[in-house]
């Protein structure tokens, strides 16, 4: 069995914040997720200060990808978006993913180049255009413990019947999830979980198209993998705003202690520790 799902057999319903670089994919540890998903919304917004739609290439969310499953100890499922390109490009881009450490990734069946999920004036491929993307997937994955989640943002463009069928086609090809992304209402959520096969994927977006639910009650309706890609760039974006705004106006940080994390428990986060006393060793095997 897979990683992944040997985690949400264990647990159950999981809701997981998205993580866009290392420090994100620390606190994330610290805070005891077992696993963790890289969101391309916010690898794009921080690493190139871009919105989501389709700038971010291949090659720069390898590169991300390997710092933060380089980081961290838990499986990390990345947004690999539609493979960056056709069937072969896919074939590329998994095995890049399988090589940087990645536990999975998610594949999606817009035109490239594409735009988040929650955007108006989507585009989808035909699906049999998608499908050979998951085929793609599939064969490159070979043995490897590498989970492919079925992402399909046809509701939007052609309906919900058809984003079901895609998934679903999508998993009876070797995809081991499904992810319906961005339905509307409490009732396209529930017709998701009933009719497309597990796990499943809910995207909960602060602002999005999809109403904001409990974790009790999506996994009621059939999710067992919950994710929220932006609370965590939205929370520190809010914060980083708040304190430059206070340090332009009052010239300072004081007063603002509790709003940040202290010297020696950020220390501790990113192992300062751990790092001088290899350097004393070092310095020891020199003597």
């Amino acid at each position: 069995m897979k990683t992944i799902q040997r985690i949400l057999d264990q647990h159950g319903a999981l809701a997981l914040p998205g993580l866009f670089d290392a420090l994100s994919a620390l606190i994330a540890q610290k805070a005891g997720c077992p696993m963790g998903f890289v969101s391309g919304y916010s690898v794009a917004a921080t690493a190139l200060g871009e919105p989501d739609l389709g700038l971010l290439t291949q090659t720069e969310i390898v590169a991300q990808a390997r710092r933060i499953c380089k980081s961290v100890s838990i499986p990390v499922l990345v947004d690999a978006d539609t493979g960056y390109g056709n069937a072969l490009n896919t074939y590329r881009t998994v095995n890049e993913l399988i090589d940087t450490g990645a536990a999975g990734c998610f594949l999606e069946d817009q035109v490239w180049p594409k735009r988040c999920g929650h955007m108006r004036d989507k585009r989808v491929v035909e699906r049999g255009e998608y499908l050979e993307r998951i085929r793609a997937a599939v064969e490159a994955r070979g043995e490897h413990d590498f989970f492919i989640v079925a992402r399909s943002d046809a509701e939007a463009v052609i309906g919900l019947d058809e984003a079901i069928d895609r998934v679903s086609a999508a998993h009876a090809l070797g995809a081991d999830a499904c992810f319906v992304e961005a339905p509307g209402s409490v009732e396209q959520l529930a017709e998701i979980g009933r009719r497309t096969p597990g796990p499943r994927v809910a995207n909960m977006i602060e602002g999005g198209k999809t109403p904001l639910l409990p974790k009790q009650q999506l996994a009621e309706l059939g999710f067992q993998l919950i994710l929220y890609p932006l609370t965590g760039l939205f929370g520190a974006a809010a914060a980083m705003h708040q304190l430059s705004t206070k340090l332009m106006a009052d010239g300072t940080s004081a007063g603002a202690e509790d709003q940040l994390m202290d010297f020696a428990s950020f220390n501790e986060l990113i192992g300062v520790e751990e790092r001088l006393e290899l350097v004393r060793r070092l310095q020891e095997v020199e003597e």
